[in-house]
């Protein structure tokens, strides 16, 4: 598993180091764009609605739109500092029964596992837990966002849920379409009531199955061995203009003389042959990936 957080986990004066693993794995089969006239997959390019220009990630800042067409920006490390008090411990406020609390409140699941030398302090947690029946309610941040969370354990895991805050979640009565309390046949109700009872059972997860995906998957596996597959089409290579364009930079910055069109049609010609091995291309990219990383 991936680490996806270290921090503590603290209540009253007990410190306990943990590390965060995402409890749930995401399954969906992702799908790309496909352009239907060549096959090439589409991309997305982050452009200005002002001027049009494409957007490097460097120019781009986070703005509240406080007014329509009015914004205040903020720069990373400005919300950085607003979430580093607590970006790195998990606060636990209060325990409580976890019956207390809806199911709507709950979004997302993680494991912990303790980090360092924080073995000790965890099991006592887990064990005061497993002892009281209760759970935690607590603050934590993670990726510069606050959220409420529940602290619980399964097994000999504690398990943080993230929930919501309550004026996250739309009242009941703003459902349009809900029927009012009517009578309701007694008969009727009766009857419903012997067929739930007939399809209760243990909650048992390995019994269900992801019925779509799994159709997808044969159906994908189908086009394949009907080769009912579609390829892209490789780009052009820019490579030529890019190196001679570079060739007569670097010549000028010398002093040397413009060079004439029996120069440029050698250099063309070398650089096709660098292209062949492949050597000439992967200079060329390795040498752009090195400038990217340095200005990151």
């Amino acid at each position: 598993m991936h680490t996806v957080w270290k921090g503590a986990i603290s209540f009253g004066l007990v410190h306990v180091p943990v590390k965060m693993f995402a409890a749930v794995e995401d399954k969906d089969i992702a799908m790309r764009m496909i352009h239907r006239e060549c096959g090439g997959p589409i991309a997305y390019v982050r452009t200005c609605k002002n001027c049009g220009k494409e957007v490097a990630a460097e120019d781009i800042a986070k703005g509240y739109e406080y007014e329509k067409g009015r914004f205040v920006l903020f720069e990373k490390e400005e919300l950085d500092a607003l979430a580093a008090e607590t970006s790195k411990t998990i606060r636990i406020l209060d325990f409580v029964d976890m019956r207390e609390i809806d199911p709507i409140y709950f979004q997302r699941s993680y494991y912990l596992a303790p980090d360092q030398a924080g073995a000790g302090a965890y099991s006592l947690l887990l064990e005061a837990m497993k002892r009281t029946g209760r759970i935690g309610i607590a603050n934590v941040s993670i990726r510069s966002k606050g959220s409420l969370a529940a602290i619980r354990f399964i097994e000999n895991c504690l398990v943080m849920e993230t929930i919501a805050y309550p004026d996250e979640v739309r009242p009941v009565h703003q459902v349009p379409g809900l029927p009012e309390h009517t009578a309701v046949n007694e008969k009727e109700l009766e009857m419903a009531t012997m067929l739930i009872d007939h399809l209760t059972g243990p909650f048992e997860p390995e019994k269900y199955k992801d019925e779509y995906r799994e159709r997808l998957m044969e159906a994908i596996q189908a086009k394949i061995a009907g080769e009912e597959v579609h390829i892209a089409p490789e780009q052009e290579r820019t490579n030529v203009i890019d190196l001679m364009a570079a060739l007569q930079a670097s010549l000028e910055a010398a002093g040397a003389p413009k060079a004439g069109p029996a120069a440029t049609a050698d250099a063309a010609g070398a650089e096709g042959a660098a292209g062949g091995t492949g050597k000439g291309t992967r200079r060329k990219t390795s040498g752009k990936k090195k400038e990217k990383e340095s200005i990151r």
